[in-house]
């Protein structure tokens, strides 16, 4: 890896994983790490049961909040900064509002 890669990954274990953005406010990142955090267990959980929608729904929830810390989708080192914290914002007021349901 180039030193600009180390920048944008890091590695586990020989595979690669994508950085969180470095330039999210840290309560949104902390607020979404938050939201990855319940949907990881989540996952576990529903895997434990076998329910298939609340499987669904914890995974929709990890991918919202992997989106929004830049983790997945577009690369965040090759978009505005002001995009990345708006679509970051976003996620999070997404992920807020399936709690509210």
């Amino acid at each position: 890896m180039t030193a600009a890669e180390d920048d944008h990954f890091f590695v586990v274990n020989g595979r690669r994983w994508r950085r969180t953005d470095p330039a999210l406010p840290e309560d949104v990142a902390t607020a979404l790490r938050s939201h990855l955090g319940r949907g990881r267990n989540a996952v576990k959980r529903a895997k434990r049961v076998g329910d298939d929608e609340a499987l669904a729904t914890a995974r929709h929830r990890n991918g919202l909040a992997k989106h929004g810390l830049g983790e997945r989708g577009p690369e965040w080192w090759t978009r505005p900064e002001a995009d990345r914290i708006a679509d970051a914002e976003q996620a999070l007021a997404d992920l807020d509002a399936l709690d509210a349901d």
